[in-house]
């Protein structure tokens, strides 16, 4: 059976490319749509599936969803199901921010983050239309890049108008298969027309009113680029809601608080050895009756020592508000991870 690429979903209707190039049209084959699925769009672009021709018919059908390598998903903002997935087996996600004409909040920027990194997928921001940001707001960006290379993301500042820093973009998702998000209004389809000007892609425009965008993007879908690689254009977002991410776990989402909870790891196995000494005139302990999650002293059986050292730990980047709340008698690390 036939294997191809899906590049364009318009909700009923999916564009399949085959590793020849041809793209045929498909419908869903009704088991799958109705096979427990929980997402409002069992197939994704991006997918990777089995499909074969209908009968005296020129469409296709697609019969499997072959395994995903990772997904971008979001909380579904249709009630009668779990998730949205926006787009599958991408190489890496860009955020395309702006500080104005309209703003974007760093919190939909982390919640995108957040998503990605749970699977795996490196993630880019760029802040969009430069050309147009007066003092304050060249200011607030240059703050906003700065912060987002410390945590360990590549991030700069672009115009889809003048092209500035386009090769820089150009030169992260040449050979990839990237996919662009963001809300409406922030020049995600001028920035890919921009980088391939034979796409020539819809552009929108601002509602100064509201300094809201308004939708050109109605449906996600692939292109090839003419340097190499693929990019996914997406509508854009409103909100980003997290969706499967438990309290125990996302932590491990955050690259800085990843850093913090090995040195939080180290520090604390420290502790253990010196209290393990400290203790040893007095009675025998045995590592593993001490020892809690992931190698971490529980903080029953050292309460004051381990908090008073992780809240400086926590401390020193200004995250002390994190342990606020936690009981005296629970294990840290199971919290934060």
């Amino acid at each position: 059976m036939p294997i191809g690429r899906v590049i364009k979903s318009t909700g009923s209707w999916y564009d399949v490319q085959d590793d020849a190039g041809t793209i045929v049209q498909c419908r869903l084959r009704g088991r799958i749509r109705l096979d427990g699925i929980r997402t409002t769009n069992p197939v994704a672009v991006g997918d990777m599936v089995n499909f074969e021709r209908e009968q005296d018919k020129d469409t296709c059908v697609i019969d499997k969803i072959l395994p995903r390598n990772n997904v971008i998903v979001r909380k579904s903002v249709n009630l009668s199901k779990e998730s949205h997935i926006i787009a599958a087996n991408v190489d890496r996600a860009v955020v395309v921010a702006t500080v104005a004409y309209p703003r974007t909040s760093t919190g939909f920027i982390d919640r995108f983050a957040v998503t990605a990194e749970a699977y795996h997928i490196p993630v880019v921001v760029v802040f969009n239309k430069c050309d147009l940001y007066d003092d304050e707001q060249n200011a607030l960006a240059d703050e906003l890049i700065a912060t987002y290379q410390n945590i360990g993301y590549q991030s700069f500042k672009v115009s889809a108008k003048t092209g500035y820093n386009c090769d820089m973009l150009e030169s992260v998702m040449k050979d990839k298969i990237t996919m662009l998000s963001g809300h409406s209004g922030v020049g995600k389809s001028a920035l890919v027309n921009r980088l391939d000007p034979n796409l020539n892609l819809r552009v929108g425009e601002i509602s100064f009113a509201n300094e809201k965008g308004k939708h050109t993007t109605t449906y996600a879908q692939m292109f090839h680029l003419r340097f190499g690689g693929y990019i996914i254009d997406t509508p854009g977002i409103k909100e980003f809601a997290l969706y499967d991410m438990e309290k125990d776990t996302l932590a491990q989402r955050f690259p800085e608080m990843r850093a913090m909870m090995q040195e939080m790891v180290e520090m604390q196995r420290s502790v253990y050895k010196n209290a393990q000494e400290d203790e040893k005139k007095k009675k025998k302990i045995g590592y593993s009756d001490i020892v809690g999650f992931s190698g971490m002293p529980d903080l029953k059986a050292y309460g004051s020592v381990v908090k008073k050292n992780i809240r400086a730990k926590l401390d020193e980047h200004n995250l002390g508000m994190l342990l606020d709340g936690f009981g005296e008698g629970s294990n840290l690390m199971a919290q934060f991870v």
